[in-house]
């Protein structure tokens, strides 16, 4: 999995003009699944959003996670992150996980993230979605789970 963690003041998804998710203070993930990622790729993850120390404290200094300031999430599904560019110039997503495979752990991310008590918010797996933030700092992260980096 792959994961694209930006800092907002706030972040909202769009399906049809309607909004369907929508924060503030928090964290807009954009989430890519690869057809070799499993549910222990996804604990890592969540592990990792939920711990990781990118919000300032008193001194501004980066020492305070999503649980620290009582923050919110938006989860966006993202198969583009899973893109393969190496050979000419039109990416190629054979890699990324099916929909039978991708849905499900999307939803369970997602349910891991909520178990926490944060307030999670996403947009809809497939649908054409337009997304707004306010990107705070700016502070943005990739993770990917198979390189644990």
């Amino acid at each position: 999995m792959k994961i694209v963690i930006q800092r907002v003041s706030q972040s909202s998804v769009q399906v049809d003009g309607k909004i369907v998710g929508e924060i503030g203070k928090g964290l807009m993930l954009l989430i890519g699944i690869d057809e070799n990622d499993t549910k222990a790729d996804a604990d890592w993850l969540v592990q990792k959003v939920l711990n990781l120390r990118i919000f300032g404290d008193e001194e501004g200094k980066l020492n305070l996670s999503i649980k620290d300031i009582f923050g919110e999430i938006l989860c966006i599904s993202q198969f583009t992150l899973i893109a393969d560019y190496k050979k000419g110039n039109r990416p190629s997503f054979i890699k990324a996980a099916r929909p039978d495979q991708a849905i499900p752990l999307f939803e369970y991310f997602k349910e891991e993230i909520s178990k926490s008590g944060i307030k999670t918010e996403s947009g809809i797996f497939g649908a054409d979605m337009k997304v707004s933030l306010v990107n705070d700092g700016p502070v943005t992260i990739v993770m990917d789970s198979i390189t644990k980096a």
